[in-house]
Formats: structure tokens, sequence, C-alpha cells
């Protein structure tokens, strides 16, 4: 009943309320005072503007819709983006944000740590795991539907991470306060050489980029993040604990769609009808293995410096 008050309370209340409405996050269960998930619209988005992920497309979509239905959730949603540098990890992560919150990007409740900038010296570490620690508490204390989103893992100082065990787990509550309703995401290029690997070879069998399975790469992932000592997952407990609730794989991309995203960036700056632009974009990407030509090395990370130059 309190919390129902103080919303129709915030109706009311002109923009110096913030207080309040701080206040109202931290006893409304569902936050409602940004939460305001459209995941039609997610879906739209990831199927239209992410080019060459069928399995991250699929993923997320079904996790996150299949999350946000169950109203009490016996554990937060772990999604962990691993593959090359342009491939849409960082793209697809605000996506969530965007569709999930009602002020996007911006909201209060999507936190993003980025090692660094926050963790710069590996020394400080036990400095580090106390100040996490607080930030991801106070924070879920505030709203528990809030998003975590750490970027290049691979960057992160080993055991850092792990500090966050006890939230990822299946029973973490304190102050009244659910934490199961979290979302976190995790964001490195760890992992890439299994998941071109993978598609290579499936290239030169001359079967169908689609073809590949999400199973086909858990594991693998899972193995190249524990065992490497430049990842911040490196014998971490989170992933002993299987913790993750799915690795996402993020697969290399083919010359087909380097092309879509210029396209895609010249139509957004009016210039749609610019297809000699495309082409010499698209000719001007180094393309690996040398034996093939498959891949851009770079994804679509060189797309926009590059179309700057052809125009």
């Amino acid at each position: 009943m309190l919390a129902i008050l103080f919303g129709l309370f915030l109706l009311l209340c002109d923009p110096v309320c913030g207080v309040f409405q701080k206040l109202y996050c931290s006893i409304s269960d569902s936050c409602d005072c940004d939460f305001k998930p459209n995941i039609r619209d997610l879906e739209w988005d990831l199927y239209k503007n992410v080019y060459g992920q069928h399995l991250a497309q699929d993923v997320v979509s079904e996790e996150v819709a299949k999350f946000l239905q169950n109203k009490s959730p016996d554990r937060p949603l772990v999604l962990s983006f691993h593959g090359s540098s342009g491939t849409g990890k960082t793209l697809v992560s605000s996506m969530l944000g965007n569709h999930l919150y009602g002020s996007a990007m911006s909201s209060p409740y999507v936190h993003q740590f980025v090692p660094t900038l926050h963790f710069p010296s590996p020394e400080r570490l036990s400095e580090y795991r106390e100040e996490l620690k607080s930030w991801v508490q106070g924070n879920l204390t505030e709203c528990a539907r809030s998003i975590f989103i750490f970027d290049e893992m691979e960057k992160m100082p080993s055991g850092l991470i792990d500090v966050l065990e006890p939230f990822l787990g299946p029973s973490h509550a304190v102050f009244g306060t659910n934490y199961r309703k979290a979302i976190y995401i995790f964001i490195s290029t760890t992992g890439e050489e299994v998941i071109n690997k993978l598609a290579v070879e499936n290239r030169q069998a001359g079967r169908d980029r689609e073809e590949i399975r999400l199973a086909d790469l858990q594991e693998a992932i899972a193995q190249a993040v524990y065992n490497n000592n430049t990842s911040g997952f490196f014998q971490s407990s989170i992933i002993q604990q299987k913790l993750i609730t799915c690795f996402v794989p993020f697969l290399p991309l083919s010359r087909h769609h380097v092309e879509r995203c210029v396209r895609s960036q010249l139509c957004q700056q009016g210039n749609c009808g610019r297809t000699d632009v495309v082409e010499a974009v698209g000719s001007n990407m180094i393309y690996t293995p040398v034996q093939g030509q498959y891949f851009s090395s770079t994804g679509c990370k060189a797309v926009p410096a590059k179309i700057n130059f052809f125009l």
C-alpha cells in the first residue's frame, strides 16, 4: 500500500521530487519508476540492426523474455558476450538498456564498468573488491531491477569479479530486496579464437553459417575464459559454480555483413544511394584467414572511419 501511495504522489510531483522517487524505488519490488521493458521492440531491434549474429539474436531475446516473464526468478540473468572486436557485443548490451528502461541507457539503474577506467591499478585489487561489492549491493538495494554491464573483461584484474559470486546465486537477499531480479552482462574478446576457429571450419566444410549451434560453443568458451590467465574470469569461482546463465558467441563477420553495416550507417547520414562507398569500404577491409579471406579482421568497428575516407 505504501508503494502505491508513493506512486500516486509521484504522478503529481514535479522534477524536484527525485529524492522521493528514489525512496519509492527502494520500497517498490518492481522499481516501476523507470523499468519499462518492451520485449517486442528489443527483438525487432536485434533482428533488424545486428548483422550476422543468429546465435546472439536468439539467445538474448529468448533469455531476456523468459527471465522477465518470471515474476520471482530463482537467480539473476547473467549473460557473457564473447567474440572479436566489432561483432556487435557492445551494441547488443546497449539495446538491452534502451528497451528495458524508460530513460534507456541514461537510466540511473544501468551501471557500466570499464576496467581501464574504474579498476586501472591491479595492485589495488583488495580495495576494488570492497568498492565493487559495496557499489553493487547499494544499487540493488535502491532498485532490484538493475543492469550491470562489465566491458572489456579481458582487461579486468583477475580475482576482482569473483566478489560478485554471492549476488549471482539462487538465494541472496538482504534488506527485503530481491537480488535475483538483476541482469548482469559481461563483454569480452576472450574466447574469440575458439569461436573464429569453428566459424572457419564450418565455412571450409561448405556449411551454412546458421548451422552453427549454441551447444557447439558453450563449453569451449567456458574453458577458454577460465584457463586464460589474462582474462578477468581466470580460474573464477563464478565459472566453477556455473553461475553464467549463457555464454553468448558473436561470430566473425563476412564481407556481406560489413557492407550491411556500411549501408546502414550511410542511410543514417542521408546517403543511402552511395553504393560506390559500400563497395569501396567492403573491398578495403582486411579479411582472414589468408587462405579464403572469409571474415573481416575488425568486424564493423572500422566502418565509420572508412566511410568518412571514401565519402
